[in-house]
């Protein structure tokens, strides 16, 4: 019953920003991690940013320093704040969470995915 929706997507020229958001609907007990995906033509998912739920952050290399994951508690939202964008950033993003249920393992939930291009 949980839906997470994406916005934020666009298109950009190279050195500039763009804000992803990803906004769950539905009962949530618990999140036990945040993450955004990443996807470009012809190449496999790729795990560009997590948050734990004790709010810790990884970011893959290629982003680092570039990208920032963060989470709005009270509106159920996570965003990805993406600056200094270069071309090689242009694929669909996905936002994944890992969600607690009861008496039950943790079970995972994706976003609709939102297409970023950027432009040289």
């Amino acid at each position: 019953q949980v839906q997470l929706v994406e916005s934020g997507g666009g298109l950009v020229q190279a050195g500039g920003s763009l804000r992803l958001s990803c906004a769950a609907s539905g009962i949530i007990l618990k999140i036990n991690a945040m993450e955004w995906y990443r996807q470009a033509p012809g190449k496999q998912r790729e795990l560009v940013a997590t948050m734990s739920s004790g709010g810790s952050t990884d970011y893959a290399d290629s982003v680092k320093g570039r990208f920032t994951i963060s989470r709005d508690n009270a509106a159920n939202t996570v965003y990805l704040q993406m600056i200094s964008l270069k071309p090689e950033d242009t694929a669909v993003y996905y936002c994944k969470w890992s969600l607690a249920r009861p008496l039950l393992p943790s079970y995972d939930c994706w976003g609709q995915g939102t297409q970023v291009t950027v432009s040289s």
